[in-house]
């Protein structure tokens, strides 16, 4: 799961963010600080939503709102598993 989420943040960051340097991805990076605008993120979404088959923000009766990439991933991994 995290393999294909970050291969996603990298190709959605490259189309994204043309001439930017890609973030090193880390649980710590702080999702303000990816480079990403709000457009991006969503973008992110769908296209894990195409690749994963879920999409965990529709999913979960909760609302939650991930400040790390770290929070993102395990966000992602909790609801792949109730799938």
């Amino acid at each position: 799961m995290r393999k294909n989420i970050i291969s996603i943040f990298n190709k959605v960051f490259k189309d994204q963010c043309p001439g930017k340097k890609i973030p090193k991805v880390t649980d710590s990076l702080v999702l303000l600080e990816t480079g990403l605008d709000s457009f991006g993120f969503a973008i992110l979404i769908v296209e894990l939503e195409k690749k994963i088959g879920i999409d965990p923000f529709t999913a979960s009766k909760k609302a939650f709102y991930p400040t790390t990439f770290g929070e993102f991933i395990e966000f992602y991994e909790k609801h792949k598993s109730k799938k």
